[in-house]
């Protein structure tokens, strides 16, 4: 049968479950800061999972993000926290690939910064991951705009880089943006791998199959929230503002990804709302169908 990466699932919403905090505008980077050692522990309940790839905890850390907060002069050292906790969990365990996400906002292409900034701030975050990760990805790419700026930047690191595009959760043909998610594919030359994610799975179905139509490994994560809200496009929002499905336990959540298994897909694992049981659970499942995680 087929070799399947098995990336791991959310991060940010299993440390907030984890913690027990309320959510801030910081999501994840907070929770990291006021609990040591709880990111290397969610990285090894997703290795022990079954997961191949970790992604580092740092889709949410950009200087954007840190203005106007305690921590703008501790950057590059939040950097270096989160892949040292990454590489506490996973070391001799399958690949740690550097998760850069959108700036400003996710979900919000209309405020995504111009090239000529963009494509600088990227390459920043990108080079301080780049010497201890073995890929890195690029997370909820919302327009061709951003996609076209982030693969710039993060190519500068010199690291195979993956692109996860996140898609309309009503209409898995267009990216966030309204832009047809098939005219993203022509500007994704260096890439190493075409992804969508942070979607409803249904939505990832969907896209799976346009991705497909390009010459690149591919395939899919999903998110397990009910819808992204209205309430959520705005600035600073958080994840309080969203809402977890009721109908996408882990028996559900891999009979989706199994399903993207059948239309091509080599890569799978989950976004916000899936959680290592939800991993375990695909993990079963693909050896069960006779696939090789690697």
């Amino acid at each position: 049968m087929t070799d399947i990466t098995l990336l791991d699932g959310g991060m940010g919403q299993e440390l907030i479950r984890r913690s027990g905090d309320t959510a801030t505008p910081l999501w994840a980077t907070q929770v990291m800061i006021d609990h040591p050692c709880m990111v290397s522990a969610v990285h090894r309940s997703y290795r022990d999972a079954g997961a191949t790839v970790a992604m580092t905890n740092t889709y949410a850390l950009h200087r954007d993000r840190l203005l106007g907060t305690a921590y703008e002069d501790r950057f590059a050292a939040l950097y270096s926290t989160a892949l040292t906790e990454a590489e506490a969990a996973c070391a001799g365990h399958g690949r740690i690939a550097g998760a850069i996400g959108p700036l400003r906002a996710s979900y919000r292409p209309d405020i995504h910064p111009e090239p000529a900034e963009a494509v600088p701030l990227y390459a920043e975050v990108a080079q301080l991951l780049g010497s201890r990760v073995d890929l890195i990805i690029c997370e909820t790419i919302a327009s061709i705009d951003h996609a076209r700026s982030v693969l710039a930047g993060a190519m500068t690191a010199g690291k195979p880089v993956w692109l996860a595009m996140t898609v309309d959760d009503n209409d898995g043909t267009r990216l966030r943006s309204g832009e047809r998610l098939s005219d993203v594919i022509p500007h994704t030359k260096g890439a190493a791998a075409l992804l969508a994610n942070c979607a409803a799975p249904e939505a990832i179905s969907t896209a799976i199959d346009i991705l497909a139509d390009g010459d690149l490994p591919f395939g899919g994560y999903a998110n397990g929230f009910q819808q992204i809200t209205s309430d959520f496009l705005k600035d600073k929002p958080t994840v309080s503002s969203l809402s977890a499905r009721h109908d996408l336990g882990p028996k559900e959540y891999a009979d989706h990804a199994m399903g993207w298994l059948e239309q091509g897909a080599t890569i799978v694992g989950g976004c916000c709302e899936v959680g290592p049981a939800h991993i375990a659970e695909l993990a079963a499942a693909l050896r069960a169908a006779g696939h090789e995680i690697v």
